[in-house]
């Protein structure tokens, strides 16, 4: 009855459309509360409608921060055709190819598309503040500090908590370390650009050779290191070390080229950056998996522990937390059989 219903209000707002073929088949991908749907009509007539969740206030201001994207060169899907009253966007289908399904191909291919990707990400990190006032009302909270304790209080919580079951008391000591307190201060006190939030292998797909950013609508002021770390500590893709350092100093370059300079400790921070994006990470792995029954999201928690542990024991005062994870190693391959 859903589709029928949906393909009823496609044929009104598309009448172009050639109804005798036209078929919607459901996306089932990822842990987002909106419903995915591809219509498929004939080979030139191919569309995606998003069904969103009208409670949720970032859902709205989709559509808006995908035409301010466009605007400005970034490459991310087509709005068609919104319906705010429904919560319906019929928005443009750039295909099923994403980063995450050339994980397989050499590294040859593959850099070419993180290069791809890097650019859109770059160009968006680029962007003066001049411009990011135009799309300030339509953004979520910017990264604080309290947004980064959020993130940490989520991994503790929702990972080591749910997961692991490890007990409420050494929970609590662990996040109440004042590293992690200093670590939240002190990344919110640089200043900030816009960034994706969830700029991650299967939030990019590649059409034609190029990168084009979707789940945009976390999108918010924060530090560009942070979209870095996303990309470069994803836990659904294994990086090689080399890999990474080649696209470290890719992305460093676009910034210049930008007119960007990198001051200050561009190593530190974006370690530090990659352990938030970690804990966010792992904290909404367990939550989708152990809450909203999306198993499949627990395979992924074994790789960002350990991608967790090697970072976490390169900073010299986050000794208790890194001799924590390090004591976990077995425990994470017993909880994921």
């Amino acid at each position: 009855m859903r589709t029928a219903l949906l393909l009823r209000q496609t044929r009104m707002h598309f009448p172009r459309l050639d109804v005798d073929q036209i078929t919607i088949k459901p996306i089932e991908k990822g842990g987002s509360d909106r419903k995915f749907y591809r219509i498929d009509c004939a080979a030139d007539q191919k569309l995606i409608l998003v069904k969103y969740n009208l409670d949720r206030e970032e859902n709205r201001h989709y559509v808006n921060i995908a035409q301010f994207l466009n605007t400005h060169g970034i490459r991310v899907p087509k709005i068609y055709f919104h319906d705010p009253v429904e919560g319906l966007i019929w928005i443009e289908d750039l295909g099923e190819q994403d980063l995450y399904s050339y994980r397989h191909e050499s590294w040859l291919v593959r850099r070419a598309f993180y290069e791809s990707a890097l650019d859109q990400i770059a160009t968006l990190h680029a962007l003066p503040e001049s411009v990011c006032v135009e799309i300030k009302e339509h953004l979520p909270a910017e990264f604080n500090a309290e947004l980064y304790r959020w993130e940490q209080n989520y991994f503790f919580r929702n990972c080591l908590g749910r997961y692991f079951n490890i007990d409420k008391a050494e929970l609590g000591a662990l996040a109440a370390l004042a590293p992690l307190k200093e670590i939240a201060k002190w990344l919110a006190s640089f200043p900030r650009v816009l960034v994706h939030r969830d700029f991650q292998s299967q939030n990019v797909i590649i059409q034609n050779g190029q990168a084009n950013l979707i789940d945009f609508q976390g999108m918010r002021p924060g530090l560009a290191y942070y979209d870095l770390a996303s990309l470069l500590y994803d836990p659904y893709i294994d990086v090689a070390e080399a890999e990474r350092a080649e696209l470290i100093a890719y992305y460093r370059g676009r910034q210049l080229e930008n007119g960007i300079t990198i001051d200050g400790d561009f190593d530190l921070t974006l370690r530090l950056c990659a352990i938030q994006r970690l804990m966010q990470a792992l904290g909404a792995y367990g939550f989708l998996g152990l809450v909203r029954g999306h198993k499949n999201f627990l395979q992924y928690i074994p790789r960002a522990v350990r991608s967790l542990r090697h970072i976490v024991a390169k900073v010299d005062n986050l000794k208790p937390l890194a001799s924590f994870l390090e004591e976990l190693r077995e425990e994470s391959s017993g909880a994921a059989s």
